[in-house]
């Protein structure tokens, strides 16, 4: 992994009025590694993925800074550097032109190549992600095509141009196993062809799983735990990963109950003044309560937690 990063995310900070919905998150992406980022709903990393292409609400107060390779104006560099593959296939393919014209109009929004060199690239690109007779399916339109074939169209759309980084948000929700498995094998073959980062957002920890190089578990718009994916997803330090974790079905007698995290995450307009997962959390004491907790290394990641260097296993709290 190269010592410097790709992308460089600083102390960013996005609100909505009183609604802090990303809370000074930091994190760097380098060349060629994939990063999960895994969380509950409203943990903020949706949000997190449109602010790394520059596609931040308008009504949105901002802090901090994204930059990749030191640009700052990711607006400019939307499809050409960095990329987005969304989690509706469906409603980001226009039902008005055929899919393979839509990739051949991303092609010519960022680069100075003529309708037929842009249309060369849009099929090798239909191609290259597994869409068959993709020169004659380059002119179906996207209701002409299957889920399955839909989601490649749009991975072959992020990748046409051969970006630096692509941000997959969601890309395998509602999918059954053998598809997210197919989505997730075309999404690292056109990241190795390419030769692009992924940032790869879920809230399905089993998609991390085998597929990223680091993870960053997201609570409440803060991190609570970064580092190398094995050691985060076998011997998590912050609770709130081990509680995640331990909410995944496990091999056992059909009959055992399924762990839960209890409650809900909290409101981003109604965090109180220390840890936003306390409420939660059955080790936490009076000090969660009243200080929030600064990141501090434990076995070579961060971890957001006052006992985290203290508790040797806590996944065993939620057993």
């Amino acid at each position: 992994m190269s010592p410097e990063p790709l992308l460089s995310v600083r102390d960013l900070r996005i609100s909505f009025g009183a609604a802090q919905a990303v809370r000074g998150l930091s994190f760097d992406v380098h060349p060629g590694e994939v990063l999960g980022v895994v969380g509950e709903s409203g943990a903020g990393k949706s949000l997190v993925a449109r602010a790394l292409l520059g596609m931040v609400p308008r009504s949105a107060a901002t802090g901090g800074s994204v930059r990749l390779r030191g640009a700052a104006d990711l607006a400019d560099e939307r499809g050409r550097r960095i990329a987005l593959v969304p989690q509706d296939a469906l409603s980001a393919l226009s039902p008005v032109h055929p899919v393979g014209d839509q990739l051949a109009a991303a092609v010519r929004s960022v680069r100075r190549v003529s309708r037929k060199e842009a249309r060369a690239r849009a099929v090798a690109a239909l191609d290259r992600v597994g869409i068959p007779d993709a020169s004659r399916l380059a002119r179906a339109y996207p209701h002409e095509y299957s889920g399955g074939m839909r989601q490649r169209a749009v991975i072959a759309m992020a990748t046409v141009n051969e970006p630096d980084v692509v941000v997959a948000d969601e890309p395998t929700t509602a999918l059954d196993e053998e598809r997210r498995e197919q989505v997730l094998r075309v999404l690292a073959e056109q990241r190795e062809a390419v030769g692009a980062a992924l940032v790869l957002v879920t809230h399905d920890l089993d998609v991390v799983r085998g597929h990223a190089d680091r993870v960053l578990v997201m609570y409440a718009g803060r991190a609570v735990e970064l580092g190398p994916a094995e050691g985060v997803l076998s011997r998590p330090r912050a609770p709130y990963t081990a509680g995640l974790l331990a909410s995944l079905p496990q091999d056992g007698p059909r009959r055992r109950r399924l762990p839960a995290l209890p409650g809900t995450p909290p409101a981003p307009d109604a965090l109180g003044p220390g840890c936003a997962f306390a409420p939660r959390c059955p080790l936490a004491v009076e000090q969660c309560r009243t200080a929030e907790p600064v990141p501090q290394t434990v076995d070579g990641r961060l971890v957001a937690c006052h006992r985290a260097a203290e508790i040797p296993e806590p996944l065993k709290e939620f057993a």
